[in-house]
Formats: C-alpha cells, sequence, structure tokens
C-alpha cells in the first residue's frame, strides 16, 4: 500500500517562517547589545608620574636674628642692662637702612644663674630682634655697627637670604616641573609600546627652597662683616596622572 504524497510548503508558509527566524535574530541580537551595554567598562589604563622644576637665583632679602645677653646680681638690673643696649642695637640698625617694621623681637628671656650648689648667684636676659632687610648692600655695616653699639654682649644666632618675589619664582618652577613630568611620562609610554593621553589630573605637591643660611655666632670684637648672598633654589614637585592610550 502506497504512503500518501506531502505536498510541499507553499510560497506563504516559507515566507512567514523566514519571518519568524529574522525576528529571533533580531531578538537575540538585542540581548546581546543590551548585555554589552549594562557590562561594567574595564579598567582605564593609566600613569603616574612626578616632575621637578627647580629654580636658582639671587636672593634679594637678609634675615638676621642679633640679640643681646646681659647679666646682673638681680633680674631688675639685668633687665635694664638689656634694654639699654637693646636701644643701641636698633638704633645702629636702623642707621644703616633697616626699617622698623623691619624689626621684630623673636625671642625675649629672662633665667637665673646658679652655682655648683643650685643657689642663685644672678640673673640672665636674653633679648632676640629678626631684622629683615632688601638693602643687602648695607647689610654687612649693619652687623657691624650693631657689634660696636653692643660690644661683646651682642650674639649673632643666624643669617639667612631668601627671594622676595616668591610668586614669580614659583610659576618658572611649576612650568619647569610639568615638563618634566611630561618628558618623563613620554619615556615610560614610549619604553611600554604605548602612546600617552592626555593628563587627567595634576597636583601641586610641596614646595621648598634652599636658603643660604649661617650657623650662629657670638662677636668677639667689633670687625667687618663681609656679606656673600651667593644664589638660593626653589623646588616644586608635581604629580600628574595620564591616560593610557
Amino acid at each position: 500500500m502506497s504512503e500518501p504524497a506531502v505536498s510541499p510548503p507553499t510560497l506563504p508558509t516559507r515566507r512567514r517562517a523566514l519571518l519568524v527566524g529574522v525576528l529571533v535574530l533580531i531578538v537575540v541580537a538585542g540581548a546581546v547589545a543590551l548585555t554589552l551595554a549594562n557590562r561594567p567598562p574595564g579598567p582605564r589604563r593609566t600613569l603616574t608620574v612626578t616632575g621637578t622644576g627647580t629654580v636658582r637665583g639671587a636672593p634679594d632679602t637678609m634675615s638676621v636674628e642679633v640679640g643681646v645677653q646681659t647679666s646682673a646680681a638681680s633680674a631688675s638690673a639685668a633687665l635694664t642692662q638689656n634694654d639699654a643696649a637693646m636701644t643701641r642695637l636698633e638704633s645702629a640698625l636702623l642707621a644703616h637702612g633697616l626699617t622698623r617694621s623691619g624689626l621684630q623681637t623673636s625671642n625675649l628671656a629672662i633665667y637665673p644663674d646658679t652655682n655648683g650648689r643650685g643657689q642663685v648667684t644672678g640673673f640672665t636676659v636674653n633679648d632676640t630682634l629678626t631684622a629683615t632687610t632688601h638693602q643687602l648692600d648695607e647689610a654687612g655695616a649693619a652687623l657691624d655697627a650693631a657689634a660696636r653699639a653692643v660690644g661683646n654682649d651682642v650674639q649673632l644666632n643666624g643669617v639667612s637670604f631668601s627671594l622676595s618675589s616668591q610668586s614669580r619664582w614659583l610659576a618658572r618652577a611649576r612650568r619647569a616641573a610639568v615638563r618634566n613630568a611630561r618628558a618623563a611620562a613620554l619615556q615610560i609610554a614610549a619604553a611600554s609600546g604605548t602612546s600617552l593621553g592626555a593628563p587627567l589630573s595634576i597636583l601641586d605637591e610641596e614646595s621648598s627652597s634652599s636658603p643660604v643660611v649661617f650657623a650662629p655666632t657670638s662677636f668677639a670684637r667689633a670687625a667687618a662683616v663681609p656679606i656673600q648672598r651667593g644664589t638660593t633654589s626653589l623646588s616644586v614637585q608635581v604629580k600628574v596622572i595620564y591616560a593610557l592610550g
């Protein structure tokens, strides 16, 4: 007994099947695209470098701590002697280019003197001024005059030189630091076989200066005081984070 013949699908039936298949592909593609869109992005590749910029120049400001130490049997007597010596010292400084606004008391101390048995034998007064001047050509003469006015009681506790217009120097140092950071980043990126992108952040780190400093000194006699200002430097560091291509 022969099997009944199966007629091939008609044209409309084939079109409906094809349409269904296309719709399934569209739905699947949409689901894949939605999954990719919702996937969190991978970590951005970055490079962090530190650049340093240093500028040097001749200082135009001098600060000196100069004081007077006096001793007497009583505290009041020691203080009276000290006041008189400090008046002479200030007058000498003012006569050689310093101003009242450039003089500031930085230390005043009165303490008893004792012997080996702990007995008070007298009192000592220390009075110190911080004197700041921009007249560096007069600085040596000013210190010499102070020593002659006070004598052996004068004490020089420290001299330092600095730059007064630091904003201008800082701007130059920052530009140099950024250039230094970019040069280092380009070298690292090239060595690693990648390209350097734009900076993502720039952090201005601590700046530092290196003024010329002299150690504490006492004047044993009035003598000419040579002042050599030398050079001072100011450094700035910046931390830059670059994107990598």
